[in-house]
């Protein structure tokens, strides 16, 4: 990625390619996930190295906080222009909960062929049964919630950790 260098210089932790398309054999959208870690979530220095590279932050507010274990974690969503290749990159706390939670997903989903491919049917009748995004994501949550339960099982009895 041509900002890796630009954030690492500032404040990145590390880089990681999260999501669908970081599975094998995982039906997914054609749009890249990217998160990126920092110390601290702090916009004033974040956004210029963004801007400066032509990504755009997202307006959305499902783009700004998440909530896992019922606490609200902040994060920043940066698309890219408008007319380039669908990606999304989540700029997020490196000590935060959704930080470990994407790697555990991604790591999960790697190890487990028959979860990855319950998954990708599950994703692939929603997106047939529901084109609106915002409704998919909805729909979609509290099912991710049941299959990172599995996940959480799965990182104990193989002693995972995310290495942040």
């Amino acid at each position: 990625m041509p900002f890796a260098d630009e954030l690492a210089a500032d404040s990145a932790r590390g880089v990681d390619h999260i999501g669908s398309t970081a599975v094998p054999g995982l039906a997914a959208k054609d749009c890249i996930d990217i998160q990126v870690r920092v110390d601290e979530l702090d916009g004033k220095s974040i956004l210029p190295v963004f801007d400066t590279i032509g990504l755009r932050l997202r307006p959305e507010p499902w783009n700004r906080v998440e909530i896992t274990a019922g606490k609200q974690w902040p994060k920043l969503v940066f698309a890219p222009p408008i007319g380039e290749r669908a990606s999304n990159v989540h700029v997020r706390e490196t000590t935060s909960a959704t930080a470990r939670r994407n790697l555990l997903f991604r790591d999960f989903l790697r190890a487990d062929d028959l979860a990855r491919d319950a998954w990708g049917d599950f994703k692939q009748r929603l997106a047939q049964s529901v084109s609106n995004i915002y409704d998919y994501g909805q729909i979609k949550s509290p099912a991710t919630e049941i299959l990172m339960i599995a996940a959480e099982d799965w990182a104990r009895r193989t002693a995972w950790t995310s290495a942040l």
